[in-house]
């Protein structure tokens, strides 16, 4: 299918589930909660993180660990767990005002209880990312980097549709890769906070699709012929999941699919 498509058809979507809103506030917080547990899980398991779904649940409901796992991990899932309730409350303010503050808090929370001196900091050495060809940009040339992609977010983001924005910001975060560690979360966080923004279910990559999620930014990253077609779709199909998540929790009929011509 065609992003053009695949467009069409979360707007569509979009529409009916917001018949069903406003949600009651029990609802609400059911939801945020749901989506916490799991955007922490999926967002770690990308990285390694071995915390289960269930593990992962376990801790953050009820402060409850499993021996034998390693403690960072506990840490990711809790410093995660903060920098989502701090994404839902940017994304929900009134007014709305986007900055690169905002991509600092997120980090900030997350890596804290990690590595306290590099949380919410720019890098000042020069990083490299495994398994790829790309190079990020110098250490010094960061904060700058930093300033003209949130001036270009705020451009773009009546411009642009969300969902490419999202993806947009995604992959452009992780383009720049500001800090030491934790780039690639920060980078889930800022797409969802757009998402959420605009009105869109939260994304969740589920860590069986890590190849593809990291084929898709290498293509966006390669030196020559870089192309972004294969990012924004797979962000396009996890946004479409997770609108049939919520038409099934909440008793949305979803519009029926195209059917193949014969």
């Amino acid at each position: 299918m065609e992003l053009s498509e695949m467009l069409k058809r979360i707007d569509e979507t979009k529409k009916l589930i917001e018949t069903r809103r406003p949600l009651e506030l029990e609802a609400v917080k059911q939801l945020d909660a749901y989506f916490r547990i799991g955007l922490t899980y999926s967002s770690n398991a990308l990285e390694g993180n071995t915390l289960t779904l269930i593990e992962t649940k376990v801790l953050l409901e009820d402060g409850l660990t499993v021996g034998g796992k390693p403690i960072r991990d506990y840490y990711e899932a809790v410093g995660h767990a903060k920098a989502y309730d701090f994404m839902l409350k940017a994304a929900r303010s009134n007014p709305f005002d986007f900055s690169v503050d905002m991509i600092l808090t997120l980090h900030k929370l997350f890596y804290i209880g990690i590595d306290a001196e590099n949380a919410g900091v720019y890098r000042n050495i020069q990083v490299i990312i495994t398994g790829t060809e790309y190079l990020p940009p110098k250490a010094k040339e960061v904060p700058e980097l930093m300033r003209a992609f949130a001036d270009e977010l705020n451009k773009k983001w009546d411009e642009v549709h969300p969902v490419r924005l999202a993806a947009f910001a995604h992959r452009k975060l992780v383009d720049i890769h500001p800090f030491v560690d934790g780039n690639g979360r920060a980078a889930r966080l800022l797409m969802n906070l757009i998402l959420i923004n605009r009105g869109y279910q939260i994304i969740s990559i589920p860590p069986i699709m890590r190849p593809d999620y990291i084929s898709a930014l290498q293509m966006a990253q390669r030196e020559k012929n870089p192309s972004d077609e294969a990012f924004n779709l797979l962000m396009a199909e996890c946004e479409i999941e997770a609108q049939r998540d919520f038409c099934r929790m909440f008793d949305v009929v979803p519009p029926k699919k195209d059917e193949p011509d014969r």
